[in-house]
């Protein structure tokens, strides 16, 4: 049994002190609240005839950091997080630690590094695009890999869960047929996971290397966005800039820092994945029936605006 699955369901690893500091001067965390909290969060839980969620405290606890303590936004952004299981298929079909998402993984287009950026800081992501074949995978499949990392995330990086994270995005290499995959759908669905769905907070998107090509795409993506997440969105023409956010050092050896190799990364991520086997293959069970729900369903079109036409895409 691998050990995230023999831990007591009320147990909540205890933060650093840094941390510690942080989720309570940022997020409002008072430690003699949380399982109260918890407990309110429970009881919710076993009265949507709609919802099968997973309770244990340490998962209940990161959704509580995202919303920073306010109940009611907890309460909406679990319910949409397990929503979005069947209103984006194409995410979470066939969600299982196979060869598939091993080899992307092992790709390295996918980096979660070892170090934050500061001991209370954000996680540090590499997004390296060009890394996989385009011919053999297609975005959605590596956004799904993607989706597993980031609830392995939610149950062991406390950083991350804290702080947030800051996601570099290299373009270099970037072919016609990796742009090509990135539609304006799974753009639209990406934006509102993120915002309405997941309990991390990005604190910054940094493009580099990016082709003028990319640049125009980018322009689309800005304007899905809020104004609020729009200001995170910066592109480098060269690493000079980027290292104003993020320092030299905090990258790793191949962009001329000192935060572990990239197949360091790698190796870690490819065993930690292995070691959420079963986990992934328990949390098929887990969801929304929208026949059940009390009120309007949610589905593509009411998260998404999309009633399979382009034209009518909502962009709020």
């Amino acid at each position: 049994m691998s050990s995230h699955q023999s831990i007591d369901d009320n147990a909540i690893r205890p933060l650093s002190a840094e941390l510690a500091l942080k989720a309570h001067q940022e997020l409002g965390e008072v430690p003699d609240r949380v399982s109260a909290d918890i407990q309110a969060l429970r009881t919710w839980i076993s009265k949507q005839p709609h919802l099968k969620a997973r309770q244990d405290a340490q998962f209940l606890v990161a959704f509580l950091r995202g919303c920073k303590y306010s109940l009611e936004k907890t309460k909406l952004k679990l319910d949409n997080f397990y929503a979005m299981r069947g209103a984006v298929p194409e995410l979470y079909n066939n969600r299982f630690v196979g060869e598939k998402q091993l080899s992307i993984l092992k790709t390295a287009c996918l980096l979660r590094l070892s170090q934050p950026l500061q001991v209370d800081g954000p996680r540090i992501h590499i997004s390296r695009y060009a890394q996989y074949d385009s011919n053999k995978y297609s975005i959605a499949e590596v956004m799904q890999v993607n989706t597993m990392l980031g609830e392995i995330q939610i149950r062991e990086d406390d950083n991350a869960m804290v702080s947030g994270f800051v996601e570099i995005i290299d373009m270099k290499g970037v072919t016609a047929g990796h742009m090509f995959q990135f539609d304006v759908v799974l753009i639209k669905k990406l934006a509102v996971l993120g915002d309405k769905a997941l309990p991390y907070r990005p604190k910054g998107f940094h493009f580099i290397n990016a082709p003028s090509t990319a640049e125009k795409a980018m322009s689309i993506a800005k304007g899905l966005m809020s104004d609020k997440i729009r200001k995170r969105f910066h592109i480098h023409s060269k690493l000079d800039t980027l290292y104003q956010y993020v320092p030299k050092e905090c990258l790793p050896v191949e962009y001329g820092g000192t935060n572990g190799t990239i197949q360091n990364v790698v190796d870690t991520w490819t065993q930690k994945l292995i070691d959420y086997t079963d986990f992934f293959e328990q949390d098929a069970q887990y969801g929304t029936n929208e026949k059940l729900r009390r009120g309007e369903p949610i589905n593509s079109e009411t998260l998404f605006g999309i009633q399979g036409s382009f034209r009518k895409l909502d962009i709020d």
